[in-house]
């Protein structure tokens, strides 16, 4: 049986004699829901052990025999930040907010690429794992979650090395770094709220699969990765804030680089959208899990 279950059970015990009592249970009863159910978030809660096993699996699988090791984390970014700084910093001079463009791309390159890996990993995790979900019952958004947390690692070693980029500029840590965990936290919102709607997705139309890397392409140039928000016009800022990449780069700017951009009314509205992605992705994947193990 597959889906959202439902579970009966019961217990009686009859005494036989003064020293022994004999335990009868009764036959458990199996259903599955029909229609909109319930988001059960404490199923992800007991099964937290399989949720980690899934994502250190994940973990030492990217890394296993690799000759550049952990090298891979950061050469994406690298290679896009060199792109960059040459035709759009040296060659179209870009400008960059009074920052250095290698540094100021490399830190609007970390939370896109938490991003992009988080929401690529996430949305194929289902068909990846399709001998698990045929095999035994448990939460199937365990699976897009695992897949999403290893994004976390390579994050971690591409913000080291900014950190390295940044004393090599004389640059040091701004006194807001302490707000770093909220804006990682957002990326991470944004990137399952769509992910679980793709994972379900890809489960019955496999070339979402294909589209996914196209859609992170156009994404990523309207996000201000390459360039400053100032140069969108005033009046098109709120609007673009319907983008919540956009204030999360710009809010790693502001607290890594120092930058002054007004976020508090764009982050606002970026929050609302991940929440609204998030809440609509989690009763939509809830929907159409029951369909998993039959489809996949």
């Amino acid at each position: 049986m597959t889906g959202h279950l439902t579970t009966f059970t019961a217990n009686s015990s009859r005494a036989f004699g003064s020293k022994r009592n004999h335990l009868r249970q009764f036959p458990v009863v199996i259903r599955c829901d029909s229609g909109w159910v319930p988001v059960n978030l404490r199923a992800i809660w007991e099964y937290r052990e399989l949720l980690y096993f899934l994502a250190w699996r994940d973990i030492k699988v990217r890394y296993k025999q690799m000759f550049l090791g952990i090298g891979w984390a950061l050469f994406q970014p690298l290679m896009t930040m060199l792109v960059f700084s040459f035709f759009l910093g040296r060659l179209v001079q870009v400008p960059s907010d009074g920052m250095p463009y290698p540094l100021f791309t490399f830190c609007a390159l970390l939370p896109w690429q938490l991003f992009s890996r988080a929401l690529t990993d996430s949305s194929n995790s289902l068909v990846a794992n399709q001998n698990l979900l045929t095999k035994v019952y448990f939460p199937r958004l365990v699976v897009p979650l695992a897949a999403a947390l290893p994004a976390l690692v390579d994050f971690g070693f591409a913000l080291a090395a900014l950190v390295a980029m940044m004393f090599y500029y004389d640059l040091f840590l701004t006194p807001a770094v302490w707000k770093l965990p909220g804006l990682v936290l957002l990326v991470m919102g944004a990137a399952l709220g769509i992910g679980i709607w793709l994972a379900a997705l890809n489960v019955r139309y496999r070339d979402v699969k294909h589209i996914v890397p196209f859609f992170l392409q156009v994404w990523l140039f309207v996000t201000p990765v390459a360039y400053p928000i100032s140069l969108v016009p005033e009046r098109w800022r709120l609007l673009y804030s319907l983008n919540p990449m956009t204030s999360v780069v710009e809010g790693f700017r502001s607290i890594l680089l120092g930058t002054s951009t007004e976020l508090d009314l764009m982050l606002a509205v970026s929050v609302a959208v991940v929440l609204l992605w998030l809440v609509g992705g989690l009763y939509y994947f809830q929907r159409m899990e029951r369909t998993f193990a039959d489809v996949v």
